[in-house]
């Protein structure tokens, strides 16, 4: 693999993966049955309406994470997440930007070199 590739990098890695083909899955699914997805969303009933709700507070909550996160980290383009996941889904653009994330602390972690100091009695 790669340079700075972690395993919990990969394991992020696996999970956006996972959540891009989970959500496309369902998502091409709806576009054969012609179904009105935002109407699902709303009128399904009580519970679906609370696990919307539910992942939009968490998706909000993500995407300031990536602001933040990818600020004090230096990493660059943080908005493509946020716009990715309107085009995807949260649920690849979150696993994947921690995998991003994981593999900049990485490399920051190996850049970093001790300073020699005065030899230890």
């Amino acid at each position: 693999m790669t340079r700075h590739w972690s395993p919990l990098a990969i394991t992020y890695l696996v999970l956006a993966l996972a959540g891009l083909v989970g959500t496309w899955f369902f998502n091409t699914l709806a576009i054969i049955q012609l179904r009105d997805f935002i109407g699902d969303l709303i009128s399904s009933g009580p519970a679906v309406s609370s696990i919307t709700v539910d992942l939009l507070v968490v998706a909000v909550a993500g995407c300031v994470f990536i602001v933040a996160e990818s600020r004090r980290l230096g990493m660059r383009f943080a908005w493509l997440y946020i716009l990715g996941s309107g085009l995807t889904a949260f649920a690849f653009t979150f696993p994947l930007f921690l995998a991003m994330r994981q593999r900049r602390m990485t490399q920051l972690a190996a850049s970093v070199t001790p300073m020699p100091g005065p030899p230890r009695a």
